[in-house]
C-alpha cells in the first residue's frame, strides 16, 4: 500500500505524539495553529467553520489560538469541513486533542490555582528559554521554600495557612523544570532593589541569596542584576517574561502578571519591542560573573 504523504506542517502533529513530555498547553496551541493552517489553506472563514459546529466565529478563534480545549464531534467536523478525510490522518488529530484535552500535573492544585495563572503554567512548562525581568520579587523558579512562603502571604495575608502552604508547594513543584533531562534554560536580570528587600527577615533573605549562588552555577540558568545605576533607557520599570519555545507552531510570548490577572501578548510587534528592551537590560546589567561577585559581597554583609 502507498503510503499517504502528510503536509510540512502536520509532521509537527507526528512529533507531539512522540513527545510524551509535551504538556496539554503545549499541544492545545499545536493542535489550534495547525486548524488554522487547514482553514486558510481551505480559503473557508472563520464564520462558515463557526457554523459548522454550530458556535461562532469568536469560538474558532479561541480554538485556533489554543485557548479552549476540543470536542470530538466539533474537530471531527473541522476535519471534515477541511477535507482531511484520510483516517490515519484523522486519527493524529484526534490523539493530539486527547492530550490537549488531559489535565496538566498542576490540576492537583486547583483547589488554589488561579485561572489566569493556569495558562503561565502550561506556557512555562512548554518554554524552551524564559527571559524575565523582575522588580519586586525573586523569580519563582528560583525561591527558597521560605522565601516563597514570605512572599506568598503578602500577596494573600488574609488567607489560612493551608493555601500559602498549597501555593508554596505549586511553587517548589514548578522547579523541577530546571532540573528535568530536556531542562527548561531561565535567564533573568533582577533589579538590585529586590535583593535588599530582606522578604522573610535576615536568616531567610541569606539563604536565599546562597541558593542564588548555587542555582547560577547550573549550566541552564543565567542571573543577572541590574544595578541601581541602570539608566531610565533601560529599565522597563514593571516586570515581564519572554518565553521561548523549541517548535516554531509556538509563537514566543510575553506574561504581564498583574495582581489579579495576567495580560499575554504575542503579537510580533509586541514580542520585538519587549525583547528590545530585554536585550538593552541584559546590556547594562551586571555579567553573570560580577553577579556571583555581588552575592557573595551581599551576603557577608547580612551574615
Amino acid at each position: 500500500m502507498t503510503a499517504i504523504s502528510r503536509p510540512e506542517g502536520e509532521l509537527s502533529i507526528a512529533r507531539y505524539l512522540q513527545e510524551p513530555q509535551v504538556g496539554p498547553t503545549a499541544a492545545r496551541i499545536v493542535l489550534g495553529a495547525q486548524l488554522r493552517k487547514l482553514r486558510t489553506g481551505a480559503g473557508i472563514s472563520r464564520e462558515a467553520a463557526g457554523e459548522a459546529i454550530r458556535g461562532s466565529h469568536a469560538k474558532i478563534t479561541r480554538l485556533e489560538r489554543g485557548q479552549v480545549g476540543f470536542k470530538r464531534p466539533d474537530l471531527a467536523d473541522l476535519l471534515t469541513l477541511y477535507q482531511v478525510i484520510d483516517p490515519e490522518r484523522r486519527d493524529d488529530y484526534f490523539k493530539l486533542a486527547d492530550q490537549a484535552n488531559s489535565a496538566g500535573w498542576w490540576h492537583e492544585y486547583s483547589d488554589v490555582l488561579e485561572d489566569w495563572f493556569e495558562l503561565h503554567l502550561g506556557l512555562e512548562e512548554a518554554a524552551a528559554l524564559i527571559r524575565t525581568y523582575q522588580v519586586q520579587f525573586l523569580p519563582g523558579l528560583l525561591q527558597t521554600e521560605e522565601y516563597a512562603h514570605a512572599v506568598t502571604r503578602i500577596g494573600y495575608p488574609s488567607a489560612p495557612q493551608t493555601k500559602v502552604d498549597r501555593l508554596v508547594a505549586l511553587r517548589m513543584e514548578r522547579q523541577r523544570l530546571l532540573t528535568r533531562p530536556d531542562a527548561l534554560r531561565l535567564w533573568a536580570v533582577v533589579d538590585e532593589a529586590v535583593l535588599r528587600r530582606p522578604f522573610g527577615g535576615t536568616e531567610v533573605m541569606v539563604a536565599q541569596l546562597r541558593h542564588l549562588l548555587e542555582a547560577v552555577q547550573m549550566p541552564n540558568v543565567t542571573l543577572q542584576i541590574a544595578p541601581f545605576s541602570v539608566g531610565a533607557n533601560a529599565a522597563a520599570g514593571a516586570p515581564f517574561s519572554i518565553l521561548r519555545f523549541a517548535e516554531p507552531e509556538l509563537p514566543d510570548k510575553v506574561y504581564l502578571e498583574q495582581l489579579t490577572s495576567a495580560l499575554y501578548l504575542d503579537k510580533q510587534e509586541s514580542v520585538d519591542q519587549y525583547t528590545a528592551v530585554m536585550d538593552r537590560l541584559c546590556t547594562e546589567a551586571d555579567t553573570p560573573k560580577d553577579t556571583a561577585d555581588f552575592l557573595a559581597s551581599l551576603i557577608d554583609q547580612l551574615a
